[in-house]
């Protein structure tokens, strides 16, 4: 259902290097580049992940209640993105773990620019 998401960025080359070397720990690489955007993913013919430069030319925001949530193959995969974005240098938002009673695995951080993500698996 999901075709791509784009989050903007204020920092491109700096967004590049973060989701080039993070992405790749999921198995996702370079699908799609331009001059204003860069797509991850594992084809060209599924869901993938995208920076953009803002369209109208004004900086880019966080959205209020947005995340972009990252499948992960299971719990060490999980621990392992989100201890590789916190040494790329994303904030904390909430440490490996699992959530509630479901089987839901997950870990949240904010990239550099603040969007708000998490890895996560089932199981």
């Amino acid at each position: 259902m999901i075709g791509y998401i784009t989050v903007g960025t204020n920092n491109f080359s700096q967004a590049a290097s973060f989701y080039d070397s993070l992405l790749s720990k999921l198995g996702a690489s370079r699908t799609m580049e331009a001059d204003d955007f860069i797509a991850w993913g594992k084809s060209s013919d599924t869901p993938m992940f995208s920076i953009h430069k803002p369209a109208d030319g004004k900086v880019a925001t966080v959205g209020n209640g947005v995340m972009i949530a990252l499948q992960a193959d299971n719990s060490e995969q999980v621990a392992a993105v989100y201890q590789h974005a916190i040494t790329l240098g994303a904030k904390d938002e909430g440490q490996p773990g699992p959530r509630g009673d479901s089987g839901f695995y997950a870990a949240y951080f904010r990239d550099l620019d603040g969007n708000k993500l998490n890895a996560h698996c089932m199981g």
